[in-house]
């Protein structure tokens, strides 16, 4: 990240949790990805502004996308008469800070096949800036976005086609979405759980191929871009490949009477 957008985002990061903190109500970021997740996390250890186990400048705080295993988040900063819990279970009965949009063709007979890059470019033509859009759960036909508060009815009243597909958008609740991320799960072996070794399974890739695409910057790890293979992954670690995809590490199930390492993966599909 550049320099002046850093600074922008540190400064950012510490006036939400200060005004929390403060004046003792709720802030909040608009959506962050994992790499702004990432970079947020290592200019609070760089600068000091942790005070606590998620906690910054004395403001708790926690990370909501509206869906389970989201990908998309908010940094919602907390008033002291409400823990993580408490904040989760408001927004699931309210919706004030993240609301789901339902997506659905008006006639499901007529419609085309919808890709997630689809619903998002259709929903960014109304320009609505891609921060104030989180996930995007789809089944091809429909789809649940969640988004801030503020461009909920925007989407709802501009938004009618997507490619040659007539739709309609219904504000509804968080708990409606009854679309989970589809993975396909696998297990194999490895000679360790290097990051190189997980990635040539993964993908099926030489040795000297996955090497490649680290040193290419291609490989970020929990929004971390990776510079070198060359390191154990740990279990639960969020893996996306430019070019191949992405998938959760689930971690090492057994070693084998050769040594290997039995592991399991589940890939984004």
């Amino acid at each position: 990240m550049p320099i002046e957008n850093e600074k922008i985002l540190s400064g950012h990061i510490k006036d939400l949790a200060r005004r929390a903190y403060e004046n003792n109500f709720i802030t909040c970021t608009n959506f962050l990805s994992a790499s702004e997740l990432a970079q947020i996390d290592m200019i609070c250890k760089r600068d000091g502004y942790y005070t606590g186990e998620k906690e910054i400048e004395g403001a708790r705080f926690c990370l909501y996308g509206g869906a389970n295993e989201a990908d998309r988040v908010v940094m919602a900063f907390l008033p002291e008469y409400l823990d993580e819990e408490s904040f989760i279970a408001q927004e699931k009965e309210s919706s004030d800070i993240v609301k789901c949009v339902c997506i659905a063709p008006a006639n499901a007979r007529f419609a085309d096949e919808l890709t997630h890059r689809d619903f998002l470019g259709s929903i960014m033509n109304l320009q609505i800036e891609r921060d104030r859009i989180g996930d995007i759960r789809t089944d091809h036909t429909k789809a649940y976005v969640f988004v801030t508060g503020d461009v909920a009815e925007l989407l709802c009243s501009e938004l009618v086609r997507i490619k040659h597909t007539t739709v309609k958008c219904s504000i509804v609740p968080v708990t409606a979405c009854d679309i989970e991320p589809a993975f396909k799960a696998i297990e194999g072996t490895v000679a360790s759980e290097r990051l190189d070794a997980i990635l040539s399974f993964v993908y099926k890739l030489s040795r000297n191929e996955s090497a490649r695409l680290v040193e290419e910057g291609a490989v970020a790890v929990d929004g971390h871009i990776a510079f070198s293979g060359g390191y154990d992954l740990k279990a639960g670690a969020r893996v996306s490949v430019r070019g191949h995809g992405k998938f959760i590490y689930d971690g090492a199930k057994n070693i084998t009477k050769k040594g290997r390492t039995l592991i399991g993966v589940r890939i984004y599909v």
